[in-house]
């Protein structure tokens, strides 16, 4: 987190409309965005996305829709998750449009700013029973096979070089269904592909899913493009699997199941990690952990069971 001690710097840069990521991509000498350079990024743009979406809501809603009829043709729906959900200004409105609503619907992403507007947004539109959570794409701190629906929307998508990785993770999770709403490489045009390999998007998603053997029952130009100069994809996944488990939250390092200690903390008892819990929201990316391995160990029981006195 070396770039962290350039924060202010940073933040001055953002507010003079200049482009964080490649500022930080020149400043560490590095052809591909790093975690941090996205977290940083991301970060500082929380709140942007509300303010557009509020504007163009129309295009918004056009865009959910399209999702919710692929996803409305399944059965058995009982969880869903957006990967890098951002401020929840697609998972607000595709719940909206679900002809059967989740009984877990889930989100994470890697900046916690963007989860703290993103409860808010789900509150103005009345859905109460999410859960956000911070996570790294490549270390999602949830069970193999523990959720029915995983999707993205654009969230892969600065990642690029690094498609495998985050194909296996995002597929490890999935019970059921992978959809991926990603920038397409096939169906740019020759300034588009440019454009992606200048701002290190990924390039190789399908051509990835195939070669790891994945079964792709869909793959196309999605029905709504904002930018024409990175069209959106559609790659539709299917997973079929005897082991389900449930959408519980674990240690991002061992997957070992967390524990709410009062309300400010998770705790694994096989892994003696804790993680923070900041207003509301469990911050679960590996470098939050806090070892402590004897969180849960009473003073004085201790001291009894060594027979310590001190008089």
């Amino acid at each position: 987190m070396e770039k962290f001690k350039q924060l202010q710097k940073i933040k001055d840069l953002y507010d003079k409309g200049e482009n964080i990521i490649q500022y930080l991509k020149k400043i560490g000498n590095n052809k591909l965005n790093s975690i941090e350079d996205i977290l940083i990024s991301y970060d500082f743009q929380a709140g942007s996305y509300i303010n557009y979406y509020s504007k163009n809501y129309n295009i918004k809603d056009k865009y959910c829709k399209a999702i919710s009829k692929i996803i409305n043709k399944f059965e058995n729906i009982n969880s869903i998750v957006e990967v890098g959900v951002g401020e929840a200004t697609t998972l607000n409105l595709l719940i909206k449009n679900l002809k059967n609503k989740p009984s877990n619907i889930l989100g994470f992403d890697i900046s916690w700013s963007r989860l703290k507007f993103a409860k808010e947004l789900m509150k103005d539109f009345c859905i109460n029973n999410s859960k956000f959570f911070t996570a790294n794409l490549f270390e999602i701190p949830l069970l193999d096979n523990s959720v029915d629906i995983v999707y993205t929307s654009h969230s892969i998508e600065p990642n690029g070089g690094k498609e495998e990785e985050a194909l296996k993770e995002l597929y490890r999770i999935t019970k059921k269904y992978l959809i991926l709403l990603e920038p397409s490489f096939e169906f740019a045009n020759d300034e588009g592909k440019k454009r992606m390999k200048k701002h290190g998007y990924v390039t190789k998603l399908y051509s990835t899913a195939l070669k790891l053997g994945y079964k792709i029952i869909e793959h196309r130009l999605f029905d709504y493009s904002p930018n024409p100069l990175n069209p959106t994809g559609l790659i539709l996944i299917e997973k079929k699997t005897k082991y389900h488990n449930k959408p519980n939250l674990v240690c991002p390092i061992s997957k070992t199941e967390l524990s709410k200690i009062k309300s400010s903390f998770l705790y694994s008892e096989k892994s003696f990690l804790a993680y923070p819990v900041l207003e509301g929201i469990p911050c679960l990316l590996k470098e939050n952990s806090i070892l402590a391995a004897h969180l849960l160990t009473d003073y004085e029981k201790f001291k009894k069971s060594k027979n310590i006195k001190f008089s």
